[in-house]
């Protein structure tokens, strides 16, 4: 019942016919959302003489915003520093206070992401020491590890947009339309769903900027080295009668040379946020396009099996041809609403989806063939179509039975996505990645898109959060019923392998607090997998496994200091996959990590600001089919991830803050034999900024080098042995005013 109700609400025949460029569509956003506040404000004008004269004396005063209590989508305030906040959303359950969240969650906010000048989201997250990135500097695609297991690796983007899957921008998602940034730490499918492409280390949500109670025009501009640069456009207006209505609108074009030899970046990005608060009924709308074209995009490496692995070269060196090119376009578009019958029952629901295409030719994944750093690769000409799209909807009650309040929670969702890929290849290129070697350009013909893989994921959940003693003592309960469909496509365009199976993941969660700033927490936690097709050369061919349960327990402690907050936490994590023994394929191997935590941030002073942690990571193959790998270290996993970043305001500069920031990762192996591996590597990034009036208006000047001392280093290990260069020493230079 509950896959005919999603099948019926599904979005994907509309979103499939929004086809226009996102460079078009963000002049046609700007140029409306400007018009559109001219508009509110010229209202504004000729009805300001009329609420002057309905106002007590000779001050006007606005109207009063209502705000219904106990909102599920009340964001939590900034905490001290004003860097992370004092919580995030948990899927279903809604935006909850850290201290109040059985789980390890981060919330880097905008003020964050202005002062770091984050481009991206990637950008924002290597300052978490639970979080790597795996993708590649000047690259089309951002990736990550969190907790040690891979998010973000496919072709289906696996990123959360304001609590929903499918919907953000499929290859990287950029921090123009980012009022915070999440990371919600371990599996999650209970809170979310199953995550599009089968990620059990955690979930990043992006939740998206509204209209403030405030009026705000800000323009950026700002320049990376080494000739990279544009600028940003923030508006937000509020208006109705009782300033229900909202509208946020953001704007950016960049464009130049980045670090990487030859490379050539263009991005535009437009987004429209719509809301309205009412009293009881709430609803928001997002809309995103954005494009990004490259011009030799870099990627990542290969290493040739029993080769130790050579020193990184200088991570200015693009060994792409300069004649490769890459173009991705996204659109999404995202409507949320939820009305309250009473104040003790909510009724929401949501629909929304994404359009991706990219296009790109360039030297596929180099191979490293030996210490001189020579490189072979093949020129590939692909074509990717990604859609994608999501409904849920659910009910809220909160009610008491004796001492002990409830908030349940009921919940049905269905996602869906297909792809399209079509590639032409041409013939090796030779070169070296220290010193990269111009090839004649080849011309490849453009391939058509054929159908590759169409999955549905359809589920329901029930949770109950009980509590006791004011919220001293939270229990959480919960299942989830998830159904998975699967369909794999051939060159003819017919069914080669099918999916169809249903598993349950439960949770249990208990948060104490023996006093108001100590919360003591555990969870059990599971998060879900895609199961395997037995391959064609196996005996059991064609036999269809469940999917695949990871299990995550975890126990820590939170301690608000008042203006600095430690977090302590143990974990582990158990992800078990099939494996080819002989010629019996079956689910029997696992890998197990386990970790531990330290995490802190705030501003224990006044004009320091901390933000850092430490993990530690005991990472393991404890089922393998090869007694030269049972018992080895996971491909990527550390042993140790640590950053500390810190911010002083100048007491004899007033407005001027001196920044600084360490990171550092331990040695990772690249294959699970453990016979390749790459050393540890830390870096140091340094900045200042100076806020002050100019003309009355608040202005902000940002510089930062990130890499200061331009460090040689292999930055990232996916899962699938790929490594990827760091991060050369970059300039970054912004400049912001509100106007």
């Amino acid at each position: 019942m509950l896959r005919k109700i999603a099948s019926a609400s599904h979005p994907s025949c509309a979103l499939a016919q929004i086809r226009f460029k996102p460079l078009a569509l963000a002049m046609r956003m700007a140029f409306a959302g400007l018009l559109t506040v001219g508009f509110i404000d010229h209202v504004h004008a000729q009805t300001a003489p009329q609420a002057k004269q309905e106002a007590t004396g000779d001050v006007a005063t606005l109207p009063e915003m209502k705000v219904s209590a106990e909102r599920s989508d009340a964001l939590p305030q900034p905490y001290a520093g004003g860097q992370v906040a004092r919580g995030g959303r948990l899927g279903l359950l809604g935006n909850t206070d850290l201290m109040k969240a059985p789980f390890s969650i981060s919330s880097y906010t905008s003020q964050m992401i202005q002062n770091q000048q984050a481009i991206t989201a990637a950008d924002l997250l290597f300052k978490d020491p639970s979080v790597r990135s795996t993708g590649q500097r000047g690259g089309v695609v951002d990736s990550f590890y969190i907790r040690g297991f891979p998010i973000g690796e496919g072709n289906v983007g696996e990123l959360a947009f304001d609590g929903q899957y499918g919907v953000a921008p499929n290859y990287r998602v950029f921090t123009d339309y980012a009022e915070r940034v999440e990371v919600i730490k371990g599996p999650a499918a209970l809170l979310y769903g199953m995550s599009p492409n089968s990620g059990v280390g955690g979930v990043i949500n992006i939740v998206p900027k509204r209209a403030s109670p405030t009026d705000l025009t800000r323009l950026t501009g700002n320049y990376m080295s080494n000739a990279q640069g544009g600028g940003h456009l923030d508006v937000s207006r509020r208006f109705g009668a009782d300033r229900q209505f909202g509208i946020r609108l953001n704007g950016s074009h960049h464009q130049g040379n980045t670090p990487l030899d030859n490379q050539f970046r263009q991005a535009d990005v437009g987004a429209v946020a719509l809301d309205y608060q009412g009293e009881r009924f709430r609803a928001t709308l997002d809309a995103i396009g954005q494009y990004e074209r490259f011009k030799a995009p870099s990627r990542p490496f290969l290493v040739t099996a029993g080769l130790d692995v050579p020193s990184a070269p200088n991570g200015r060196r693009n060994v792409t041809q300069p004649w490769g090119w890459s173009k991705i376009q996204d659109n999404s578009v995202l409507l949320k609403a939820e009305y309250d019958f009473s104040n003790a029952l909510t009724l929401f629901a949501s629909v929304g989806g994404a359009h991706s295409w990219a296009d790109r030719l360039s030297d596929q994944t180099p191979t490293i063939l030996n210490v001189a750093g020579d490189t072979i690769s093949k020129p590939m000409y692909f074509r990717f179509g990604v859609e994608r799209s999501s409904t849920d909807a659910g009910l809220r009650a909160r009610f008491n039975t004796g001492p002990v309040r409830h908030t349940v929670t009921l919940q049905g969702s269905g996602y869906r996505d297909r792809l399209k890929r079509g590639s032409s290849a041409g013939t090796d290129v030779l070169s070296n990645m220290y010193s990269p070697i111009d090839r004649p350009g080849q011309d490849l013909a453009k391939p058509g898109l054929a159908k590759v893989s169409e999955t549905e994921f359809y589920g329901g959940t029930l949770t109950d959060t009980l509590s006791i003693a004011d919220e001293r003592v939270l229990l959480l309960l919960g299942g989830r019923i998830q159904q998975v469909n699967s369909d794999n496509f051939g060159s003819t365009g017919a069914v080669t392998s099918s999916y169809a199976k249903s598993a349950i993941t439960p949770l249990v969660a208990l948060l104490v607090r023996p006093w108001k700033n100590i919360s003591v927490f555990a969870n059990r936690i599971e998060g879900l997998s895609k199961g395997d097709i037995a391959p064609q050369i196996a005996v059991n061919a064609g036999q269809i496994f469940a999917p695949y349960k990871s299990e995550q327990i975890e126990v820590g402690i939170k301690i608000d200091h008042g203006r600095l907050i430690t977090t302590l936490s143990v974990f582990q994590i158990k992800k078990p996959s099939g494996q080819l023994t002989g010629n019996v394929f079956a689910v029997d191997s696992e890998q197990r990590n386990r970790g531990l935590e330290l995490a802190l941030f705030g501003e224990p002073a006044s004009g320091v600001r901390l933000l850092g942690g430490v993990t530690l990571f005991d990472a393991e193959l404890t089922k393998t089919s090869s007694a030269t790998t049972l018992g080895n270290k996971p491909v990527g996993v550390p042993s140790l991830q640590a950053n500390l970043g810190a911010e002083w305001d100048m007491p004899w500069l007033p407005g001027f803050t001196l920044t600084g920031n360490l990171i550092h990762t331990g040695k990772r192996y690249i294959n699970q034999a453990n016979t390749q591996s790459v050393p540890s590597w830390t870096t140091f990034d340094f900045g200042a900024r100076y806020g002050t009036k100019v003309a009355g208006k608040s202005a902000t000047v940002r510089a930062s080098v990130l890499n200061a001392f331009d460090s040689n280093y292999w930055a990232g290990v996916a899962s699938f042995s790929t490594l990827s260069l760091g991060t050369p020493r970059t300039v970054l230079v912004s400049a912001t005013v509100d106007f």
